[in-house]
């Protein structure tokens, strides 16, 4: 649901789901970034807070770069259908529109539809998102769910009605994600991997793999050991072996592999423990890790925690990296200001330039944050940020604040709290990063503002003051805690 660029003014969609809307991107002032809003939410249903957009993902290829959002949010859970933004000349325009075959409201059998995320499959040129659908007749918030993949064969600019990858005829899923296996010289180029959770048997962990660019999906399978869980974000290296970190119960991240093209799942191994600061205003926030890889096959996965703060008072932004699944590195605190600073970061989403490589991979990262952690419904001021690095996150630039401040009263409303998203992303194309988030402005009466956004930028070295000599760079380490079941959270 996040997409952020530059421009002036909001754009005209068309209330025609089908309709493509392109959407040009202006450069940003001198010292400043504009966000561009590059969607806009076309339904009027009762069971949908509208104009509202949220929960996005992106992925980069070459100059493209697909992202999908829920559009049309219910409060209890799902949205209305899932939009989507392409843009094939590095974020400097955008074509956007609705996925078809869906819900209900797009000829689709479906109540409501959640949790979109974006792969590219280069062997067979096919672009996918993968969405969480659920609810038919009575049974609109509970099952039957499914997997959905819809394909796109013209480079993300039109989509096919969704193909099932699994039906859960008496469960509920729930955050699923995909990823495919990018590199020509990996043995299982071409392969893409769906991975999602049942809610009805613990949040048990499925798999499912397609070598047909997504047109059909192998059975579900759990990996070894039936690990319960969420968020998992699969990543696959340059040799094709594929990481799925998750969060094991909101208190540890763990990872699985597979090194056979997913035909078999190890048990998972513990990468770091958690520790959270629930944020302000009752805004929904769970810490959910971003995962990315980068051209020599370096695994980095971030989320929020307050180790690094006295009396777990406000987030920083954390990493760990692995390069074979099994050690991951010591957590660090990603340097955004001072662990004194009082400013809570939440929500990121990281992206690597999957042409860079070791001790010189670029990475970009944008998060939401709080300027002052200890605020209130009416005064918390919801910020979006965006820092960068051109070392393999072993330095920093100083940040840059891409929206906002925003008010907790201008964003949808769910059942576990206000907004904008459980994840986010940042992509790159053509040597800049692409973070995608979501802006919002007042609303008028009853309708809000909140739409789908995205920005162009460059990575840049950090501050003469703050650069840190190779001594500095990260050293590895594994992690044993215990693990646990989770609830869902759509």
């Amino acid at each position: 649901m996040w997409a952020s660029g530059r421009r002036r003014g909001w754009f005209a969609a068309s209330a025609v789901a089908a309709c493509l809307t392109l959407v040009a991107v202006s450069s940003a002032l001198a010292g400043s970034v504009l966000p561009t809003p590059i969607s806009e939410d076309p339904y009027t249903n009762p069971e949908g807070q509208h104009k509202t957009q949220v929960e996005p993902d992106s992925f980069g290829h070459g100059n493209t770069v697909v992202t999908a959002f829920q559009t049309g949010r219910v409060f209890g859970g799902g949205a209305s259908n899932i939009g989507w933004a392409t843009t094939t000349n590095a974020g400097r325009t955008w074509t956007t529109g609705m996925l078809p075959g869906t819900t209900i409201h797009e000829g689709g059998p479906w109540s409501f539809i959640s949790d979109p995320a974006v792969a590219y499959d280069p062997e067979h040129d096919v672009w996918m998102i993968s969405t969480l659908a659920f609810g038919m007749g009575a049974s609109v918030l509970g099952a039957p769910s499914a997997i959905l993949t819809s394909r796109s064969t013209d480079g993300g600019l039109t989509w096919q009605s969704p193909v099932t990858t699994s039906l859960g005829a008496s469960s509920f899923y729930d955050k699923n994600w995909i990823a495919c296996d990018t590199w020509p010289a990996s043995p299982h180029y071409g392969n893409c991997y769906t991975e999602w959770d049942d809610s009805g048997l613990g949040n048990r962990i499925l798999m499912s793999t397609s070598t047909d660019g997504g047109l059909t999906w192998s059975p579900a399978v759990s990996p070894g050991g039936l690990p319960s869980g969420l968020g998992g974000q699969p990543v696959v290296q340059p040799n094709g072996t594929v990481h799925v970190p998750y969060t094991a119960n909101f208190g540890e991240i763990r990872a699985f592999r597979s090194t056979d093209g997913g035909v078999s799942w190890t048990s998972s191994v513990p990468v770091a423990s958690q520790t959270t600061h629930s944020v302000a205003g009752g805004l929904r926030d769970p810490p959910l890790p971003s995962a990315e890889v980068d051209g020599s096959g370096r695994v980095y996965v971030v989320w929020h925690d307050c180790r690094f703060r006295s009396g777990c008072s406000s987030n920083d932004i954390v990493m760990t990296t692995t390069t074979d699944g099994i050690v991951w590195s010591q957590v660090t605190r990603i340097p955004i200001d001072p662990p004194n600073s009082g400013v809570d970061h939440f929500i990121p989403g990281i992206g690597a330039d999957r042409g860079s490589f070791g001790a010189d991979a670029r990475l970009a990262l944008a998060y939401y944050y709080y300027p002052v952690s200890g605020c209130s419904v009416s005064t918390c001021d919801l910020t979006v940020g965006f820092v960068s690095s051109l070392d393999a996150g072993a330095t920093w630039s100083a940040p840059t604040q891409l929206s906002g401040p925003m008010k907790l009263s201008w964003i949808a409303d769910t059942s576990q709290g206000r907004m904008v998203a459980d994840y986010i992303s940042t992509s790159f194309a053509g040597g800049r990063a692409i973070p995608v988030f979501v802006i919002a402005k007042p609303p008028t009466g009853s309708v809000f503002s909140e739409r789908a956004a995205a920005a162009r930028l460059d990575v840049t070295a950090p501050p003469p003051s703050t650069t840190r000599t190779r001594r500095d760079r990260v050293r590895y380490r594994a992690h044993n805690y215990p693990a646990d079941a989770l609830p869902a959270a759509n």
